[in-house]
C-alpha cells in the first residue's frame, strides 16, 4: 500500500482538495496523510486546521513557518523557513508521492523542500495563468518540479506540454472543486448565522486578494469598496490570503463594516458556507479564482476587477473591469436581466468527476526512476 501525502496551506486549497481527499480515503490501496501548514495554523486567518480535524483526515505534520508581517521581505522569509520546515517534515514522515495544488508561495516552499528527496510530485491546476500576481511564476515553477500533472482543461494541458512536460504525464481531469457541487445542499439561515453571516436582503459576495506583481492596486481596491458601498446592497467580505499587503485590505474592509449592518467581514466561511453564498448572492465581486472557476456552476454574475486573474479562461458570467469601470460593471452584474441570460451556462472547468480521476492516477502511477527522471518534451 502506497502513502499519498497532500500539502494544504490555506482554506482556499483545502476546499478544492476535499473531493480528492474523500476519494483517496475511500480506497483500500492507498494510505492518506496531510501536511498542514501556512494560514491553517494562524488564529488571524481562522485557525482552519480545526476544520481539517473535524473532517477526520490524518495529519502527519503541522508545518508552522508563517510570521506576522506581510511585507515582501516577510514573505521571502516565510518561503525560506517553509523550505526548512517542510524538509524536516518529509525527513520524519516521507510519503511515496506528494500532492501539491495551485500557485501559493507556501506550496512553493513544499515543492522546493521535496526536490532533494527525489520525492515524486503530483500537481493540480497547472497551466493556468494569473498575470497580476507572483503566483504566475510559482505555478509554472511547480509544474517543472512535478512529475504528474492534473489540469482542468485541454488548453491548460497544452500549456503544460509547452513547458516541456511529456504528454503521458499530463491528465485532463477538470477542476476538483466542482465535484463538491454534485451533492451540495445550501446551509440554512440558522447555519449561516452560526458562521457569522445573517442575510437580510440582496447581498454581494466580495473576495479580494493582494495584487502582488503590479503597483497601484490600492486605487483599484478603493474603487471596489466605493462601488459596493454605492450599490445599496448588503455585502459579505471574506479575508484575503496571506500575500504581501493583506493587512491593509483587512483594515479597510473592517473599517467599512464597523458600525454598518449592511456589511459583514468573515475570516473563514468554510466551503459549505462559501458555496451557499455563491448560490444566494446577487453577484460576486473581487479578483478571486473562485469567481473564474466555481461561480459559473451557480450561474452567478462575477465582477472581476483588475489583472490578478489575467490569462485565465473566462466563462461568460465574468465581467472584467478596471477601477474606472467598477460601478458600471457592478450595476450590470446586479441587473436581473444579466442573471437570466446565464441560464443553462456550462462550466468549462469540468464535469464534476475530477477527484476520482485524480485518485485513480495517484493509486496506480508507477513510481520509481521512470517517473522521477524527466525528459524535456519538445513540441512537434
Amino acid at each position: 500500500m502506497r502513502t499519498v501525502g497532500v500539502v494544504t496551506v490555506a482554506r482556499s486549497d483545502y476546499g478544492i482538495y476535499r473531493p480528492v481527499l474523500r476519494a483517496l480515503a475511500e480506497r483500500n490501496d492507498v494510505r492518506l496523510q496531510l501536511y498542514v501548514g501556512g494560514m491553517h495554523l494562524l488564529d488571524r486567518f481562522g485557525h482552519t486546521v480545526d476544520e481539517i480535524e473535524r473532517d477526520g483526515y490524518p495529519i502527519a505534520e503541522r508545518v508552522d513557518f508563517l510570521g506576522s508581517g506581510d511585507a515582501p521581505a516577510d514573505i521571502a522569509g516565510a518561503i525560506g523557513r517553509g523550505v526548512s520546515a517542510f524538509a524536516e517534515a518529509f525527513e520524519r514522515s516521507r510519503p511515496d508521492i506528494l500532492v501539491l495544488l495551485g500557485d501559493r508561495f507556501e506550496m512553493l516552499a513544499a515543492g522546493v523542500a521535496a526536490l532533494p528527496f527525489a520525492l515524486p510530485l503530483a500537481h493540480i491546476h497547472g497551466g493556468e495563468s494569473t498575470e497580476g500576481a507572483i503566483d504566475e511564476a510559482i505555478r509554472h515553477s511547480l509544474t517543472k518540479m512535478s512529475h504528474i500533472h492534473f489540469v482542468s482543461t485541454e488548453e491548460y494541458a497544452r500549456r503544460v506540454m509547452q513547458l516541456g512536460e511529456e504528454p503521458w504525464r499530463v491528465h485532463v481531469t477538470g477542476a476538483p472543486a466542482l465535484d463538491a457541487l454534485s451533492g451540495f445542499e445550501p446551509l440554512s439561515d440558522e447555519e449561516l448565522a452560526a458562521r457569522g453571516v445573517r442575510l437580510r436582503g440582496p447581498t454581494l459576495l466580495v473576495t479580494y486578494h493582494p495584487v502582488t506583481l503590479l503597483p497601484g492596486h490600492e486605487a483599484e481596491f478603493d474603487a471596489l469598496l466605493d462601488a459596493v458601498d454605492a450599490s445599496g446592497l448588503d455585502a459579505v467580505f471574506t479575508f484575503p490570503n496571506a500575500d504581501a499587503g493583506n493587512s491593509a485590505i483587512i483594515r479597510r474592509i473592517e473599517a467599512l463594516a464597523d458600525g454598518d449592518e449592511r456589511f459583514t467581514v468573515v475570516r473563514n466561511l468554510g466551503t459549505d458556507a462559501y458555496f451557499t453564498l455563491m448560490s444566494r448572492a446577487v453577484a460576486m465581486v473581487g479578483n478571486s479564482s473562485s469567481g473564474i472557476i466555481e461561480a459559473a456552476s451557480f450561474e452567478l454574475p462575477v465582477v472581476n476587477v483588475g489583472r490578478r486573474q489575467g490569462g485565465r479562461l473566462r466563462p461568460r458570467n465574468v465581467i472584467d473591469t478596471d477601477a474606472d469601470g467598477m460601478r458600471e460593471a457592478l450595476a450590470r452584474a446586479a441587473d436581473p436581466a444579466f442573471r437570466r441570460s446565464l441560464a443553462g451556462l456550462a462550466n468549462p472547468y469540468g464535469d464534476g468527476h475530477a477527484a476520482e480521476r485524480i485518485a485513480d492516477v495517484l493509486a496506480s502511477a508507477e513510481l520509481g526512476e521512470g517517473l522521477v527522471v524527466k525528459r524535456f518534451y519538445d513540441l512537434p
